[in-house]
């Protein structure tokens, strides 16, 4: 079973359907021992960085990606859901103006891309990992993006890239740990393709 964590952000039911493509069981929900125990976690994500990071602590949704992969226990984040598995998030707000912990998977900043448009919005190609999983059968395809942050230095055991403007991490394969920026979910056959290749790994 594949659980969606539900932290108010995110596009649940959109995520919800893609996954189930794969032929997986697939439940939305916010509830810490399912999201614990499920055989495949999912943390999607949208808006901005700390104002995941605050619904994320809300419904003790860290501490359960912590405990995940202390146990080896796949989990999945997508978006904003990728960007909080790093230790910071360099993206100013109201209430602070410098940085917003992240849930510290993965040493580094999320920072602002240096590129003359954003939000990077649309399709674009990622130089996938040599032995990738996720990218198995779909090496040199265009997933869907929409960003204006990204990490920039290279973490985990499979670190893959994508160029606009600067070159940033697209997606990240580390264990039972793993991580996309872009959407899967949007991006049409390659992103279902990628969706079933995680699943085959639970």
């Amino acid at each position: 079973m594949i659980a969606i964590l539900d932290y108010g952000s995110g596009n649940l039911r959109s995520a919800q359907r893609a996954f189930e493509t794969s032929g997986a069981e697939v439940i939305v929900t916010s509830d810490p021992r399912i999201a614990l125990e499920a055989d495949g976690l999912v943390v999607p994500g949208v808006g901005a960085f700390q104002s995941c990071m605050k619904g994320l602590i809300q419904v003790g949704g860290d501490e359960i990606i912590r405990e995940r992969k202390a146990k080896a226990r796949p989990t999945l984040g997508i978006c904003i859901g990728m960007q909080i598995l790093f230790s910071e998030g360099l993206e100013p707000s109201r209430e602070n103006a410098s940085s917003t912990a992240g849930v510290g998977i993965w040493q580094g900043a999320v920072a602002r891309l240096v590129a003359p448009v954003l939000p990077h919005m649309g399709w674009n190609t990622v130089t996938s990992a040599a032995g990738s999983v996720l990218f198995d059968g779909v090496e040199g395809e265009s997933f869907y993006f929409v960003h204006s942050y990204a990490a920039k230095t290279e973490v985990g055991q499979k670190t893959s890239w994508t160029e606009y403007g600067e070159r940033f991490v697209s997606a990240v394969e580390d264990g039972a740990m793993s991580a996309t920026q872009f959407h899967p979910e949007k991006s049409g056959s390659a992103g279902l393709r990628l969706i079933m290749n995680w699943t085959k790994t639970l």
